[in-house]
């Protein structure tokens, strides 16, 4: 008898996470042993006050599908909330859910805390002795979900920040004055974003100059220093920094003396930017300016590639595949087979293998010193960043696709 299935979106949004969430309802309709197909409105937090949605009664077409694989943010909404530790009420809350609407499958769209998620529930219904297969499937600009060789979403975020480091650097480099321009990226403990910078260097001068990454100790005099030599060599000095970088002591460069945290008790980072602008301008008594990327990285649809999107289609469908083939307690991965020419298997991993870890930039990557990566990044990088996915306008601007919200009650 066919059981029916509930999917939810959480964490930082990124451009991929609706193509996973595509990837997996058009599997979901194909298989037998999924009846209906739920959708959970912003997360854990929805699905416990019952915000559940009917997914089949908006996907009606093939270019519903397209539409919303085109779409960036997340078409179901996301949340910050941190499943509790076992016993708490809120598992009783969802096991009733659960059982009312028939769930005999969940799969949950994030990162690392909703891996958490996944592995808590996976556990807590093995021991209730109930049959609710759950998966993960990866989602985060971040790219640092371990035992993938890449998550949905990271691709993409990759190639905007090449576009725009390229972009920056041409702009920089029409005044014949000295200038340092530093570009913020995300990133708190993991520097991919950040070393995707290294992508931009087709012209302009070689920029970026610099790219620091928050697993090398941040050393404000030798940055000065090295500053001072590049600009004897090129006087529009463009450099790529991590929101996360640290001190030698393990502080957060960007931490501005604040103690605030997050809903999962991450520390707040904003303003490495604007601080690597002052020390500058005191020490070197240079123009300096600040950029932050922010949630472009992360939303810029229209620079999206087309191999990330592709992907997170697959990836989306491999989960539901393979919890319908009665799989469980795992996280959907890339396992990369060959660079040249580019080839991934979808493979899984046991999500107590993924929850609570982080996997962070190789020290072989990174180069003596700590102010650039290796070309077995720039090898890395470049697949995940080819091709354009469709896009769709209106008046020539992006037209979006939005789900129907309509409540659902059993």
């Amino acid at each position: 008898m066919a059981k029916n299935m509930i999917i939810g979106q959480s964490g930082g949004p990124t451009v991929a996470i609706n193509a996973s969430l595509s990837g997996a309802i058009q599997q979901a309709m194909k298989s037998p042993e999924i009846g209906e197909i739920y959708g959970a409105l912003n997360g854990l937090e929805g699905l416990l006050k019952e915000n559940i949605i009917d997914l089949r009664a908006s996907m009606r077409s093939a270019g519903d599908f397209q539409r919303l694989e085109a779409t960036p943010s997340m078409a179901l909404g996301s949340c910050r909330f941190k499943l509790p530790n076992y016993p708490h009420e809120a598992y009783d809350k969802l096991r009733e859910i659960f059982r009312r609407y028939e769930i005999g499958y969940f799969f949950y769209i994030g990162g690392n805390d909703s891996m958490d998620t996944v592995l808590k529930l996976s556990n807590y219904f093995k021991e209730c002795g109930d049959d609710v297969k759950c998966m993960g499937i990866p989602k985060t600009v971040d790219n640092d979900l371990p035992v993938t060789d890449h998550t949905p979403g990271f691709g993409s975020a990759a190639k905007y920040i090449a576009t725009s480091l390229i972009e920056v650097a041409h702009d920089s480099a029409v005044y014949d004055l000295p200038a340092v321009t530093i570009v913020e990226i995300m990133g708190r403990n993991a520097g991919w974003l950040t070393a995707a910078a290294c992508l931009a260097r087709n012209g302009a001068g070689g920029a970026p100059h610099m790219i620091l990454l928050p697993e090398s100790a941040f050393d404000p005099d030798a940055f000065v220093s090295k500053v001072k030599e590049l600009q004897a060599k090129t006087k529009s000095v463009i450099i790529a920094v991590s929101e996360g970088i640290k001190f030698a002591d393990g502080s957060y460069v960007a931490s501005s003396g604040t103690s605030a945290t997050d809903a999962f008790g991450h520390a707040m980072l904003a303003g490495v930017g604007g601080y690597l602008k002052s020390l500058l301008q005191d020490q070197v008594g240079c123009k300096a300016r600040a950029v932050e990327l922010s949630v472009l990285q992360r939303s810029a649809s229209h620079c999206s590639s087309g191999t990330d999107i592709r992907e997170a289609v697959t990836i989306g469908a491999r989960a539901v595949e393979l919890a319908a083939a009665g799989e469980t307690g795992a996280m959907v991965v890339f396992r990369r087979i060959c660079e040249n020419p580019y080839l991934v298997s979808c493979d899984k991993a046991g999500i107590g293998d993924v929850a609570n870890l982080e996997k962070t930039v190789p020290a072989s990557w990174i180069t003596p010193g700590g102010w650039d990566v290796t070309e077995q990044m720039d090898r890395y990088l470049r697949p995940l960043i080819q091709g354009n996915p469709p896009r769709f306008e209106k008046d020539g601007l992006p037209d979006y696709f939005a789900l129907d919200k309509t409540i659902v009650k059993r």
